[in-house]
């Protein structure tokens, strides 16, 4: 029987520090947020990048361990994970399945509060609209978050939108 701690954390609903993910083998992106009483104060954010010449396991293990360091690092209360989309190429969607597989174990051997969002709840959650396009949801995290400039790479800007979808969230952890 599997107990994962999530009572053992004295995580309330108003501080809170959330980790967003936006999986992907090539790049997987992250970001920090800390959600204080009704403000969301931006931490960090970073992309995991693997080398193309890695082989598939050697690329999920790098990911898997270099988001165990930026766990330890950050000391997160709960993860916001971007869920799997894909609209034609299924064979595009299994790497990213499988790197989204090993992050999310990674939370779960921390007995993280783990929160799932599809691309169109955290467009709605950040921009207002689900369908936004990548530019207003990157511009509006920059605003959100007091950011100079809008976050790098991608991936990273994504996983702090799902940060901030996460934050405005009272919605029961899965």
């Amino acid at each position: 029987m599997s107990k994962f701690p999530r009572d053992s954390r004295k995580n309330s609903i108003t501080n809170r520090r959330i980790i967003g993910v936006d999986p992907g083998l090539a790049s997987t992106g992250w970001g920090v947020v800390d959600f204080l009483g009704n403000r969301i104060v931006y931490i960090a954010h970073g992309c995991i990048e693997t080398a193309s010449n890695l082989s598939r396991s050697e690329r999920l293990f790098s990911i898997y361990s270099e988001f165990k360091t930026i766990l330890d690092l950050y000391v997160p209360t709960e993860a916001s994970v971007e869920t799997l989309y894909f609209a034609k190429n299924i064979t595009s969607a299994l790497p990213v399945a499988e790197a989204r597989g090993v992050l999310c174990m990674a939370l779960a051997e921390r007995g993280l509060l783990v929160r799932e969002f599809t691309p169109m709840a955290i467009k709605q959650a950040v921009v207002g609209r689900g369908s936004a396009d990548k530019a207003q949801v990157q511009e509006l995290v920059r605003l959100i978050l007091g950011l100079e400039t809008i976050p790098k790479p991608d991936h990273a800007a994504d996983a702090l939108g799902a940060a901030v979808c996460s934050a405005h969230s009272l919605e029961p952890c899965a």
